[in-house]
């Protein structure tokens, strides 16, 4: 069984679609005071999130703690499955180390049971990707030992790229000064994003206009992607499912790919880049840091 936490940004239907082999674990939430369960846009729309964000406000989010994971192993160990966990970068937050804290402690009382922890070193879609190569090889009957070894081979090899589009959500997370948000926004510019080996999110560049950002980040795929039939991309966006569905047909008018996946990003990560991000993430060549 895997275990993803809801910064896989993963389509919903893709998680439900696959309930024999996925369970979710989610952050939460705090929107003016309000807590939330990031679930994937269940509990909390993704339309009335981004509503949120176009409003101006920013949203607070917390680690997963060790008591809710707690819950899931133990739910997981009294089924006989053995677990392996997904987990967001601890580049980013303390969520994995909860999860370590919390496997430590469930084999204490219960030794037998079969619990793998992995830092994925990604974020969103980056992770997510990782996710979807887990479930297909679950679903041709790998051992759990044959996932484990391909995802520790492969996950510095998730490439993510992120076009951000809004300035000011990342001068409020303190990434950018509010002298050059200011200047930035007059001049058209959008930053490009990237996550390193240390799996944190890092700025790469930036360029001038939406459109250069869209075909700059396909071009990275282009530049790093290995064997395009076995290639699986997904695209992220921030409520500009139009500007995902742009890329996505140029993608499979220019490449012969395996599946081009579209998902709407959850609110974690869109919490600190606002909405009408664009993202690409896959399995390449090893990360630019």
């Amino acid at each position: 069984m895997l275990l993803v936490d809801s910064c896989s940004d993963l389509p919903l239907e893709f998680i439900e679609n696959n309930l024999n082999i996925i369970d979710t674990i989610g952050m939460s939430v705090n929107i003016d005071g309000k807590d939330y369960y990031d679930d994937f846009g269940k509990t909390l729309s993704h339309k009335e999130f981004y509503g949120y964000l176009r409003q101006g406000i920013m949203p607070k989010t917390a680690a997963i703690n060790s008591y809710s994971f707690l819950e899931k192993f133990k739910k997981h160990h009294e089924k006989g499955y053995s677990l392996i966990y997904l987990g967001f970068t601890s580049g980013l937050s303390g969520t994995f180390n909860n999860a370590v804290m919390a496997k430590e402690m469930f084999l204490e009382e219960h030794p037998d049971a079969d619990i793998t922890v992995i830092d994925t070193k990604s974020a969103s879609v980056g992770e997510g990707v990782l996710v979807i190569h887990a479930v297909e090889m679950i679903r041709k009957g790998h051992s759990k030992e044959e996932v484990i070894k391909w995802i520790q081979e492969n996950k510095m090899k998730s490439n993510h790229w992120f076009a951000v589009n809004d300035l000011n959500f990342l001068k409020k997370g303190g990434r950018l000064s509010a002298t050059k948000a200011a200047v930035g926004t007059i001049l058209n510019v959008k930053p490009i994003l990237t996550v390193d080996d240390q799996g944190e999110l890092k700025p790469y560049t930036s360029v001038r206009g939406r459109k250069k950002s869209m075909k700059f980040i396909y071009d990275k795929l282009v530049e790093h992607m290995t064997n395009p039939e076995e290639t699986i991309v997904v695209i992220g966006h921030g409520d500009c499912l139009n500007d995902a569905i742009k890329i996505e047909k140029y993608i499979n008018k220019h490449l012969k790919l395996k599946k081009v996946i579209v998902t709407e990003l959850c609110s974690t990560i869109a919490s600190h880049v606002g909405p009408d991000m664009i993202s690409l993430a896959f399995i390449g060549e090893g990360r630019e840091n």
